[in-house]
């Protein structure tokens, strides 16, 4: 279980987009789960990535001004996989 920094709510680490922050200061969406640097999740819903962008939330949680574009990629990555849960309930 992980918590989702944009809701405050506790989901299992498979409903969840982890987004990392490496020792450059490069924050990326980590697909494997594996990436090396600070991690924070959200879940995996349009709106609460939409809600993210809105709120700056990485921005805050790793202290650094992100660009809007990773929002942008941000949301589209989470359309995606939530359309690929929806489709074959493998959450891939």
């Amino acid at each position: 279980m992980r918590k989702d920094i944009v809701t405050d709510q506790m989901f299992p680490k498979k409903e969840l987009v982890r987004v990392v922050k490496n020792k450059e200061n490069e924050v990326s969406i980590d697909e494997t789960g594996k990436k090396a640097g600070r991690g924070a999740y959200i879940g995996l819903d349009v709106k609460i990535a939409e809600q993210a962008k809105k709120e700056h939330t990485f921005d805050k949680a790793f202290k650094i001004k992100i660009d809007d574009s990773f929002y942008d990629d941000l949301i589209a990555y989470v359309d995606h996989k939530q359309a690929r849960k929806e489709l074959f309930g493998d959450g891939k």
